[in-house]
C-alpha cells in the first residue's frame, strides 16, 4: 500500500518513476558525428563505450578535432562532451621499396612498387606516385618493403656552396654567362644566392636541371 501511494504521488507532481532508453543519446550517433569530423576518404570506425549513458541532445551534436585521430563530441544543450578515438578504413595505392636503399642513394624506378595499403592518418605524408620519388635521395638506410614518406626523401641537390657555377641571363635572343660561385646549396628549382666572380656582386637565380643558376 505505501509503495502504491509513492506511485500516485510521483505520479501526481509529474515526476517520472524511471529513465527508459530514449531518454540517452544513442551511441551509434556519437560514433557518427566523431567519424564525419575528419576527411577519411572512404570512411572510418570510431570506438564508443556502448555502455555511455548520456542525456539526449536537442539539437545537432557539436564534433571537433582535437588530435590527430580523436575527435571531441559536444551537447551543449545536455551539457556533456565525450572524446572519441577515430581509425580511417581507407585504403589507397602508395610506393613501397622494392629493395633496399642506402642513405645518400638516389631512388630509381627499379626501386620501387606500388601497393595497396589501409593508410590510417599517414595517408597525407605517404608517397603515392613515382614521379614524388624518383631521382630523390635517402636520408637514410631504408629497407625493402618499407613505405615512402616524404620525410625519407630529399631532392638531390644540383649546386654545393663554394662550387663554381655557370651564372646565365638572357635578354630576348641574348644569352649572357658569366662564372659565379654558389653561397648555398640548392636543388633543382631552388633559389640560391651566388656572387658573380667578375663584379663581385651578390645575386640570386634559380637552379636549372644542368646544375647553372639563371637570374631573370
Amino acid at each position: 500500500m505505501r509503495i502504491l501511494s509513492l506511485l500516485l504521488l510521483l505520479l501526481a507532481t509529474g515526476l517520472p518513476a524511471a529513465s527508459t532508453a530514449t531518454d540517452f543519446e544513442p551511441v551509434p550517433r556519437i560514433a557518427a558525428a566523431a567519424v564525419a569530423a575528419l576527411d577519411l576518404g572512404q570512411g572510418g570506425q570510431a570506438t564508443v563505450d556502448p555502455n555511455l549513458r548520456l542525456a539526449r541532445c536537442a539539437q545537432p551534436l557539436q564534433a571537433e578535432v582535437t588530435a590527430a585521430a580523436t575527435v571531441k563530441v559536444s551537447c551543449a544543450s545536455a551539457g556533456w562532451r565525450v572524446f572519441v578515438p577515430v581509425v580511417a578504413a581507407n585504403t589507397r595505392t602508395v610506393l613501397v621499396l622494392a629493395r633496399a636503399v642506402q642513405a645518400g642513394q638516389a631512388v630509381s624506378a627499379d626501386d620501387l612498387a606500388s601497393i595497396s595499403r589501409q593508410t590510417a592518418g599517414a595517408a597525407q605524408a605517404l608517397l603515392v606516385t613515382p614521379e614524388q620519388a624518383i631521382g630523390r635521395i635517402a636520408r637514410r638506410h631504408l629497407q625493402a618493403g618499407s613505405l615512402l614518406a616524404h620525410n625519407d626523401l630529399h631532392a638531390q641537390q644540383l649546386v654545393r656552396r663554394g662550387q663554381n657555377v655557370e651564372l646565365l641571363t638572357r635578354r630576348g635572343s641574348v644569352e649572357i654567362r658569366v662564372a659565379a660561385r654558389a653561397l648555398r646549396d640548392g636543388a633543382l628549382g631552388d633559389s640560391v644566392a651566388v656572387e658573380n666572380l667578375s663584379t663581385r656582386r651578390t645575386v640570386t637565380g634559380t637552379v636549372q636541371a644542368d646544375g647553372t643558376v639563371m637570374v631573370r
